[in-house]
């Protein structure tokens, strides 16, 4: 019996510009890369390179004269529930601040939806409601902050327009809004024209720029690409997979790593669906509860061979991770490459569909 199973390599790259073939230049590093390529291999690139290439970014200046579009030029926005981020919404809310006279930003607590802290944030020592109104004020405008997770608080403030500005609770604020002013979008709206998520996603990149999250138009002929190059190379077909946040909790800082709209933004088709998985110790503490040492590993590769194309809700599954395979790559890939000055934006992923009954 093999004793490996699955293995994530990050594969180190050039720093990729617009207009660089990602097709090409990631097909090349895997290949030279020394791995031993086999059939359902995997290989991820991190949405920041897609981004990139794509060369797919925003000032906050067309921030600004899309919000004025989308708001038929109000003159008081109120901004709500945003995250608490120097890296995601700060230069977001730039933008939104060139838009009107007066912004009005209402901050959930004691924390944002993805776990940032309002007050003494654990990483960044921030109080992001004195961060964000000295944003607003540096462009010369009102601005007015509220600490409150009661969006009535904003009835009868005189405002004009109001921007949901939280990921992945947008829907539920946005009809929350709807019933005080019938003048409300959400990040998605604004700039929907150049990514399919809009703001959603964005990362900043200069002090007056951001990168957008990367559309499945411009990553699906990539990734396929990618997928042909390696088959005509090798014969072996491999996966792929763009992925953004992994979508994992910081047990300490208690903040979840998932700020994207989507893990995923983009992935071959043999990503599709949920993990179909029996839970190993519920077999052996139950079914076969009276073998043991040889006995009791024929017995569980047998069932592992045997079982149904969908154990959904059954007693067997219970315990196995209920989330879809793009996400638990998500989760496995971002961990790998890092957010920093590793040079591995590319993840090379073997033994991820193998199981126990594998030799």
């Amino acid at each position: 019996m093999r004793t490996i199973g699955t293995a994530a390599f990050g594969l180190r790259a050039p720093i990729f510009k617009q207009g660089d073939d990602v097709a090409q230049i990631v097909t090349d590093i895997v290949l030279n890369s020394g791995i031993e390529i086999h059939d359902k291999d995997i290989v991820a690139i991190t949405e920041a390179v897609m981004g990139r290439t794509q060369g797919n970014y925003a000032t906050v200046d067309e921030i600004a004269e899309d919000i004025k579009k989308l708001t038929n030029n109000a003159k008081s926005i109120a901004v709500v529930f945003p995250i608490f981020s120097r890296n995601r919404f700060a230069i977001l809310l730039r933008g939104i601040a060139k838009a009107a006279d007066k912004i009005t930003v209402l901050l959930s607590t004691p924390s944002d939806e993805v776990g940032n802290a309002c007050k003494d944030h654990p990483f960044t020592g921030l109080n992001y409601d004195e961060y964000y109104k000295s944003i607003i004020e540096e462009e010369g405008k009102i601005a007015e902050v509220f600490i409150d997770n009661n969006i009535n608080i904003l009835k009868d403030k005189n405002i004009d327009a109001f921007i949901a500005a939280d990921i992945h609770t947008k829907d539920e604020t946005k009809q929350k809004l709807l019933q005080i002013s019938n003048n409300v979008i959400d990040l998605t709206d604004i700039l929907h024209h150049k990514s399919e998520h809009g703001l959603l996603g964005s990362n900043k990149a200069t002090e007056e720029k951001v990168k957008l999250f990367p559309t499945a138009e411009y990553c699906m002929p990539i990734i396929k690409t990618i997928q042909q190059n390696v088959f005509e190379k090798t014969g072996k077909h491999i996966e792929v997979m763009i992925y953004g946040d992994g979508c994992f909790k910081d047990p300490v800082g208690g903040i979840w790593e998932f700020a994207d709209p989507v893990v995923s933004p983009a992935y071959t088709s043999g990503l599709e669906g949920t993990p179909n998985e029996l839970k190993l110790k519920y077999l052996a503490d139950n079914k076969f509860k009276n073998l043991s040492g040889t006995e009791l590993q024929k017995a569980i590769k047998e069932d592992i061979r045997t079982k149904d194309k969908s154990l959904k809700g059954t007693m067997a599954t219970q315990g196995t991770t209920p989330r879809r395979i793009t996400d638990l790559l998500g989760s496995l890939c971002d961990l790998v490459s890092g957010s920093g000055d590793k040079g591995t934006p590319i993840v090379y992923i073997q033994g991820y569909f193998d199981n126990y009954a594998n030799e």
